[in-house]
Order: C-alpha cells, then sequence, then structure tokens
C-alpha cells in the first residue's frame, strides 16, 4: 500500500519551554526524511507526535489512507522480563497486537456481536498487511546467529541489536518512524539497514546520528533549530543540506550585521543633527541682544532645519525592516582531563582465556604501550566489550594472566552508560564519582555540558541516552585519565557533541581504546594501532 503522512501545524514543549510549533511535513511514499538537531531538541518528542504515542498540543497527524499502517522503532530496544527473541520480533513488526486484534473480533463474531464481522475483516486484513502470514518462517530463515526462543535479557548487547536489526528487516510498515535505528549495529548491519531503507518504496523519517549513515541514504533533511526557535526542510541529501545551511547561517549572519550597521549609522546621523539643533539654539540664545531680525530669523530657520533632518533620520530609524540578531547556538567545549604518565606498558593479556555461557575469548596475547591509540573492530557479539572488560580486570579470567601497569587512572564510557542507570539524582550519582568536588563545581561542569537545573536533580535512570552520555563525557573532564576507554561512544551523541569528542580526542595524550563502528569518526581520529576481534579471536 502506498501511504502519505501529513502533519500540519504542529507544536510540542516542555513546561513553558517551546521545542518546535508551526511545524509542516509530509511525508509521501519514497521519502527518507532525515530528522536532525541537538540533543533536546525534540526528534524523539516530534517522532513519537507523529506515531500517535503523544497527542498534538496544536495541529494534527493525518494518514492516506487512513487505514495505513506506521511502524516506529524506539531508540531504546527495551527488553521486557520474560520475552522470548521470537516474541520481541512479533511485537516490533506490530504483528503480535494485530493477531490479539484479530483474535478479539473472531471472539465477538462467535458471539453475535453487531459490526464483529467488520472488525474482524478488518483486523484481518491489518495482519496480512503487516505480514502475519508468513512471519515465522520468515524468522526461521533469517541469521539470527542464535535460537530465537532465547530470553530477550539473555542476549549480549551484540545480540540484542541484532534481533533489533531483525525486527525491521522483518516488518511490513507502510511509513517507518525509526529513533537511532544504528546504534549499536556494526558495519555488516550498518550496510544491511542502508540497503534495507534505500529499498523501500514507503516514507521514512530517521533520526541517525551516524553522518555516513545520513549521507548514504536520506532525500531530505529537517532540522529542528533549537537555538533559532526555527523549524527547517532542505530538499536534497545530507551533504546538500550541511551546505545548505552554512550558506543559510551565513546569509543571516550578513543581514543581521547588515541591518545592525545601517542602524548604527543612522542612529549617529541622528544624534550629530540634534547636537547642532542644540548647539544652534543655545548659540542663539547667547545672543539674544541682537536686533536685526534678519540674523534671528537665519538663527532660528537653521536650528528648524536641524530639527527636521533629525526627525527624518529618527523616522528612517523607524521604517527599517527589522533583522533580528541569530541567537548563538550553545556549543560543547569539551577536553579530556589528564592524569600523570602511567608506566612503559599501561596493561598486558598472556594467554588469557575467559568463558561467558556459551562464549569463549581467547586464548588472549596482547600488550598495550603507553600513548597506544587503540581502534578496536569486530562484528556484534565478536567479543570486544568482553576483551574490554577482561584488560580492565572487571571480569575474572579462567586461566592465563592478566596485568594493569602503575599508575594506571581509567576513564571509561561504557555501552551501557552504567554510572548514570540507577534512581538518584543525577548530580548525586556524578558527585560520588568525583568525592572532592563541591555540588557547585558538579553542576556548573554539568551545565557546560548541556545538563542544567531541569537534569541534575532528576533520577539519572530518567535521562535521555544522549544525556546519559554527556553526563559520561562530563566525567572525563572532572577526572585527571591517562587509559581512556571508550565503547561505541558516539551512540546517542548529536552531531555538533560527536564533533567535539573528536577534536578533545585529537588533543589527548595519554593512552586510548576505542570501539566504534562510526565510519566517520574512524577516520577523524588518529590511531597507531588496530585490534580485530573475530568470534573470541583477537587479532592485533
Amino acid at each position: 500500500m502506498s501511504a502519505t503522512m501529513i502533519a500540519r501545524d504542529l507544536a510540542a514543549g516542555h513546561g513553558d519551554r517551546t521545542l518546535f510549533d508551526a511545524l509542516d511535513l509530509v511525508v509521501a511514499p519514497g521519502d527518507v526524511i532525515g530528522l536532525v538537531g541537538v540533543n533536546g531538541a525534540g526528534k524523539t518528542t516530534l517522532l513519537r507526535t507523529l506515531a500517535g504515542l503523544i497527542a498534538t498540543e496544536s495541529g494534527s497527524v493525518s494518514l492516506s489512507p487512513p487505514t495505513a499502517n506506521v511502524g516506529y522503532l524506539p531508540q531504546e530496544r527495551e527488553r521486557r522480563a520474560g520475552e522470548t527473541v521470537r516474541e520481541f520480533l512479533g511485537r516490533r513488526t506490530g504483528v503480535s497486537a494485530a493477531h490479539a486484534a484479530m483474535d478479539a473480533a473472531a471472539a465477538e463474531l462467535a458471539e453475535g456481536e453487531p459490526g464483529a464481522d467488520d472488525r474482524y475483516s478488518a483486523a484481518l486484513e491489518r495482519w496480512l498487511d503487516l505480514g502475519g502470514a508468513d512471519l515465522e518462517d520468515r524468522i526461521a530463515e533469517t541469521d539470527l546467529g542464535f535460537s530465537a526462543d532465547l530470553p530477550m535479557t539473555a542476549l549480549s548487547g551484540g545480540q540484542a541489536a541484532r534481533a533489533g536489526m531483525a525486527s525491521l528487516l522483518l516488518s511490513r510498515y507502510d511509513v517507518y518512524l525509526l529513533d537511532e535505528p544504528t546504534n549499536d549495529l556494526d558495519l555488516d548491519g550498518l550496510a544491511r539497514l542502508e540497503s534495507f531503507v534505500a529499498g523501500l518504496r514507503a516514507g521514512v523519517v530517521v533520526v541517525s546520528h551516524d553522518r555516513e549513515f545520513l549521507t548514504r541514504t536520506v532525500t531530505k533533511v529537517l532540522e529542528l533549530d533549537l537555538a533559532q526557535r526555527q523549524v527547517r526542510l532542505y530538499g536534497g541529501g545530507y551533504a546538500s543540506y550541511l551546505d545548505e545551511r552554512e550558506r543559510a547561517r551565513r546569509h543571516a549572519r550578513d543581514q543581521y550585521e547588515e541591518y545592525a550597521d545601517k542602524k548604527e549609522d543612522l542612529l549617529e546621523r541622528a544624534r550629530t543633527q540634534r547636537a547642532w539643533m542644540d548647539k544652534g539654539v543655545r548659540n542663539a540664545r547667547r545672543k539674544a541682544t541682537d536686533n536685526d531680525k534678519h540674523v534671528k530669523a537665519f538663527r532660528g530657520e537653521t536650528s528648524e532645519k536641524q530639527a527636521a533632518k533629525a526627525r527624518q533620520t529618527e523616522r528612517l530609524i523607524e521604517r527599517l525592516e527589522v533583522v533580528e540578531e541569530p541567537r548563538k547556538e550553545w556549543e560543547l567545549r569539551m577536553e579530556i582531563a589528564a592524569a600523570p604518565r602511567a608506566g612503559a606498558v599501561v596493561a598486558t593479556l598472556r594467554e588469557a582465556i575467559v568463558r561467558r555461557g556459551a562464549f569463549t575469548l581467547g586464548p588472549v596475547t596482547l600488550q598495550i604501550d603507553w600513548a597506544d591509540r587503540v581502534a578496536i573492530t569486530g562484528a556484534n557479539g565478536s567479543g570486544k566489550s568482553t576483551l574490554l572488560a577482561t584488560l580492565l580486570g572487571r571480569i575474572p579470567l579462567d586461566t592465563g594472566d592478566r596485568h594493569l601497569g602503575p599508575g594506571v587512572v581509567i576513564g571509561e564510557v561504557d555501552q551501557a552508560r552504567g554510572l548514570f542507570l540507577g534512581d538518584e539524582p543525577l548530580a548525586v550519582a556524578f558527585g560520588a564519582a568525583v568525592p572532592t568536588w563541591p555540588d557547585a563545581d558538579v553542576r556548573t561542569l554539568l551545565a557546560k555540558f548541556g545538563l542544567r537545573s531541569g537534569h541534575v536533580l532528576r533520577p539519572a535512570a530518567t535521562l535521555s541516552p544522549g544525556e546519559r552520555t554527556r553526563a559520561a563525557l562530563a566525567l572525563l573532564q572532572a577526572r585527571g585519565v591517562n587509559l581512556l576507554v571508550l565503547d561505541e561512544p558516539t551512540n546517542h551523541l548529536d552531531l555538533p557533541a560527536i564533533e567535539q569528542l573528536e577534536s578533545a580526542l585529537a588533543s589527548y595524550t595519554g593512552t586510548l581504546l576505542l570501539v566504534t563502528h562510526d565510519r566517520r569518526m574512524l577516520e577523524a581520529v588518529a590511531t597507531n594501532r588496530h585490534i580485530e576481534v573475530t568470534d573470541g579471536k583477537v587479532t592485533a
């Protein structure tokens, strides 16, 4: 079914803070609209509004035809207790809910309820449209790499990412709303996602901070510009958007400066004219004893002319078309505080083996030296995060030896952003990691990372993934480190923050272990070593 989604005059905000308003958008078949903006600009709010999960504050969202199926895939893949992978796939594809609606209509039909036949027919049609008839066969043909009968809670992070990817590939929606589908995907998963999106005839709205993915897939860009409080739709792909946005910002700045200069020139002219007028009046008063009526008239006319000129200039100022000054965008200014240098050898593994259920890492023999900058790559589930945990001493070895050098101070951003998943307020969780810092200093630093009074008193676990990531990065600035370990640091970060992180890494002089599938980051961050992890085997 070809379907079109039409949003008119949408608005959303938090309390008295407006995120966006007067937003119009048409998502036609074949459109791939990249939704961009800083963390907190309202991207997820907009997707949830389009999906019908949040009531519109104003405006409307409609579908043509009204029976079109809209699929919203949120950025955090929730793992429900007791839910198997198979049940997860049924839920995410919409088939399970459609099947339940069909069963309910069938029960009403058996009871002879009025209108039950129409409800059953509509439910059956929806179930068929979503691919319910052959979902089980398609799941069996999908190469998950693990059993579909496993509980979701038993999966590793990499396996959960594969399950999320499979749920997308198995879905058959008429309009797709995708919130950070690139998070946690390995290079193969990214390639499959790009191929899937490119092959869709359905309309797509996608939030992603993967610059390469955006460059390869989107046909338009919708920017939620929080700083200027504007919504702009750019035609063309992502690279075209970047060029157009830069030109638009330069033009806006030039227009404002031209207006400000012209206004200042006119104000200065008016001040000069008023000053000449005042001087003429004073002179006239001082020489008031002169009885020559011609001289008096001349002086009066001169003063009146100056006053008229001043009034004329002031009217010109009033008629100037006001150009608002472009608001200065908030920028993350990030540094990574360095601890004193550690020894020549930072960490070593000798014939190390770690077993976690059916997965085995190793045997690994590896040495990380001072100032090594190591890129660690590999498919999801291959053992990259396990290797990091093994090097840092967080999990016990089954056999082999491990050594962490003297003076090593670890700074880590883990995949789960685990320091900020508890119920305590963000300021408390952050302060516990830097116990010598006064509360005022903690709040000041968090504010520099865009986490202000509205964030610091909230339970840390209620923050968005992007906000938790910023808190983890702020901690790197608060604590001096000489071994920096980053596990998928770009997940959930907005594009300006990713660029700031890359800049901070360029000036960081300690040892770096970087796990990322962000292709642009791998190009931007200088490394001198590469470690590949494949099915638990480590190649350095």
